[in-house]
Order: C-alpha cells, then sequence, then structure tokens
C-alpha cells in the first residue's frame, strides 16, 4: 500500500504570546522575521560582473503585538512595562528594561512552532480610537523592539 505523503498545513489563527515565561493572550502577532542581511555589491574590476555579498549586518523586525483590553493582569503587564520604559515624571529606564520571551505556534491547542525573542523592549504603546455607536473592541497594539528572533521549536 502506498504511503500518504500529504501535509496539512498550520492555520495561522492558532498562537500565543509569552512575556518572561508567563502567557500573554493577544488577537495579532507580525513581524516574526528571522532577520534580514543587508546586500553588498562589489564590482569586480575589468569585469561586467557585480557580485552580490552579504554585509554581516544582521536587521530584525519590530514584533507588532495587538491584544484586547479587558481589564485582566495583563493590561497591567504591558502598562507597567512600558511605565518602567518611560515615566512622565521621574527616571526612566529606557531601552535597557528588557524582557525575553516567546510566540508560540499552536496546531489543535499544541505548540508546534516556538520563535524566541530576546531583549524585547517597548517601543511604542498605543490603544485604538474611540468613537461613539460602534460596537468595536477597544485595542492595545505594541511595538516590541528585540535583538533577535529565531525558530528554536
Amino acid at each position: 500500500m502506498a504511503e500518504l505523503t500529504f501535509h496539512e498545513s498550520y492555520r495561522t489563527h492558532g498562537f500565543a504570546l509569552e512575556i518572561e515565561g508567563t502567557g500573554c493572550p493577544v488577537t495579532k502577532v507580525t513581524g516574526l522575521s528571522e532577520g534580514t542581511a543587508e546586500t553588498i555589491e562589489q564590482p569586480d574590476g575589468g569585469s561586467p560582473v557585480v557580485r552580490k555579498i552579504a554585509s554581516g549586518v544582521v536587521k530584525f523586525e519590530t514584533l507588532v503585538i495587538e491584544r484586547n483590553m479587558d481589564g485582566s493582569p495583563f493590561d497591567r503587564l504591558f502598562r507597567d512595562w512600558f511605565r518602567q520604559m518611560f515615566s512622565l515624571n521621574g527616571t526612566s529606564g529606557g531601552s535597557s528594561v528588557r524582557r525575553n520571551g516567546a510566540v508560540l505556534k499552536l496546531e489543535n491547542g499544541q505548540e508546534v512552532l516556538r520563535f524566541a525573542f530576546y531583549e524585547g523592549w517597548v517601543k511604542s504603546s498605543k490603544f485604538a480610537d474611540l468613537e461613539a455607536g460602534t460596537t468595536n473592541l477597544f485595542k492595545q497594539t505594541v511595538e516590541i523592539e528585540h535583538n533577535g528572533l529565531e525558530r528554536v521549536s
């Protein structure tokens, strides 16, 4: 009997976010990029060929996390992290207030992939517009800069 070789693709709707080991419910994650190396074009003297080489510098995309505001302890987790970094009336830690975390890809409730990010810090925190007469959910968007994202499983 022939062996079945078809594998069904994962869906994008099952995922979770961890910050320092604490699971945080979120509704959207963008910026899952393992990095980009800049390209340098190097002409080869006397030849019409221009070679492309890596610069050796790797840049990482900003992780953008979208979450529902619901009065849960997770509202406080992101608020406190932001306040540790940026305080209007006092000392601020700036980008030295860093956290490690991970984005987990779940399939049928089971972890199938893990993307770890390192030394993340909150670049921005913003909230949905308020508008009378709508039924939109009140959301927070958090941008996290980091020093590397890698697929670890």
